[in-house]
């Protein structure tokens, strides 16, 4: 039976000693995949509704693959930023602002009050948790000293050491 937790992924070495753990995630990474999962299951919803009230043919359809595509991209990106994906940071930045434009197109009238408002809030809030956590990567920083000497005091010219 292995002795440590499925988290602690420390290998021991053939010495015994246990090497450097690995990189802390990312503080916030959860979050911003739980939105940007969110804003899919609203890009479907709007879908949907842009289907249930289905009018002309070829405006739905347009509609339905912009929010299909939306979805989709919006998954792929939160799967992306669980992982650890560099890029995914950005794209749920940029996903994140442009949902609130994007859901204001409708109008917030009718049937997409709801998840037009719903889309603008998350979005906002997404630009911002991941603005919030842009750098943060969850270590201490490496160098604590400074290495600039300007507003340091010099010996004394009488207290040298012999040599």
């Amino acid at each position: 039976m292995v002795d440590r937790m499925p988290w602690d992924i420390t290998a021991a070495g053939a010495d015994g000693e246990k090497a450097a753990p690995a990189a802390r995630p990312r503080p916030g990474r959860h979050l911003i995949a739980v939105m940007l999962l969110t804003a899919a299951v609203l890009d479907l919803t709007r879908c949907g509704l842009v289907l249930a009230a289905a009018r002309h043919a070829a405006p739905t359809a347009g509609l339905a693959a912009a929010g299909l595509a939306a979805a989709i991209l919006s998954a792929r990106t939160a799967r992306g930023c669980h992982a650890g994906r560099r890029w995914a940071g950005l794209a749920a930045l940029l996903i994140g602002v442009a949902s609130a434009p994007q859901a204001a197109m409708s109008g917030f009238h009718g049937s997409y009050a709801i998840p037009d408002t719903a889309t603008a809030v998350v979005g906002v809030l997404l630009a911002v948790v991941v603005l919030a956590t842009a750098g943060a990567d969850g270590q201490s920083a490496q160098y604590t000293e400074t290495p600039c000497t300007v507003g340091a005091r010099p010996e004394p010219a009488g207290k040298q050491e012999p040599q």
